[in-house]
């Protein structure tokens, strides 16, 4: 039996490296600040922050109509994982509509 010890085993999809700089939206004021994109999945990202402490929960904004939004899974020093928990589109006039919410 093969034994599952690193974390690219216990993914159950492939993860792509990049590093790309979105903005990510949180708080109730729905402020924006700049954070990096390490690698990302169709389950979830790896993000690096500076100068901003993450939060439980926020948004990344991969272009003026996606957004698509997160939980924090773990934390080390400022990069977090998180799991995708929603998509949204813009869909006019600033109205946000959900959809492909993670089951």
């Amino acid at each position: 039996m093969h034994s599952l010890t690193s974390d690219e085993d216990r993914r159950g999809s492939k993860r792509s490296h990049l590093y790309h700089t979105v903005e990510m939206q949180f708080g109730p004021d729905h402020r924006e600040r700049e954070c990096a994109i390490l690698d990302i999945s169709d389950e979830g990202v790896r993000v690096y922050a500076l100068g901003f402490d993450i939060p439980e929960e926020f948004v990344l904004r991969f272009s003026d109509v996606i957004h698509e939004r997160y939980k924090v899974i773990w934390r080390r020093d400022r990069e977090v994982g998180a799991k995708f928990i929603g998509r949204e589109f813009l869909q006019n006039e600033g109205d946000l509509i959900a959809a492909d919410a993670a089951a």
